[in-house]
Formats: structure tokens, sequence, C-alpha cells
């Protein structure tokens, strides 16, 4: 699996797009009130969740074909589910898990091709 997106939770979304804009050499390709995301060359997607915890810090959220099996197979390690899988639209989904020592891990499964 691959790092699809770091999600980083910020208090004030317009402030954090120009300081990320500054850092990453990108303007946002999606600039929404809930979600700012970034497509830097040959890097992740960098969001900016307005709506996240910021005490929490920024979530990596890893490329997987199939979220189900895979969510599956990390609580079957000693994960614990966070946040069960949820549709974010254009037929892709989302879910959280806590590793052993409570760090949130993300999962991403992109829309059917």
């Amino acid at each position: 699996m691959a790092i699809r997106t770091i999600t980083v939770p910020v208090k004030d979304l317009e402030a954090a797009k120009g300081l990320y804009a500054l850092l990453l050499g990108v303007e946002p390709y999606v600039d929404q009130p809930y979600y700012a995301g970034f497509r830097p060359e040959n890097g992740p997607e960098v969001g900016l969740d307005p709506h996240g915890d910021v005490a929490a810090g920024p979530v990596v959220h890893w490329h997987t074909d199939d979220l189900d099996a895979t969510l599956a197979a990390l609580i079957a390690a000693g994960a614990t589910e966070e946040r069960s899988p949820h549709d974010i639209g254009d037929g892709a989904r989302l879910a959280t898990v806590r590793d052993t020592d409570g760090h949130l891990i993300g999962l991403f499964e992109g829309p059917p091709l």
C-alpha cells in the first residue's frame, strides 16, 4: 500500500491554505469550506481539514484496493477501528483505525475504474 493522502487538521483553513501553498509549491486543486486538497508533484496529496482534531495531529491515509479486507486484516493484527468505512464521494471511501499505541492510521479506497 502506498501513502495516498496526509490529512492535516487546521483551526484556520484560510491561513493554512496560504502556508501550505507556499510550502508545497502548488495551489489547492480542491478548495472548499470543508477541505482544501493539494497535489504536489511526486508526493502524496496533502489535505487540510478544518473539522479535524488539531490535537491529534496529521493522519496518513494509505491507499488500498480493498478497504474492507485491509481493515479486517489490521484489526486481526491488533488495530482498533476508529471510524468505519464511509463514502466520501465519487465512489471513494475512507476508514480509520488506531494502531497498538493509539496512533491514527487512515485507509483510502479509490473509486472503481
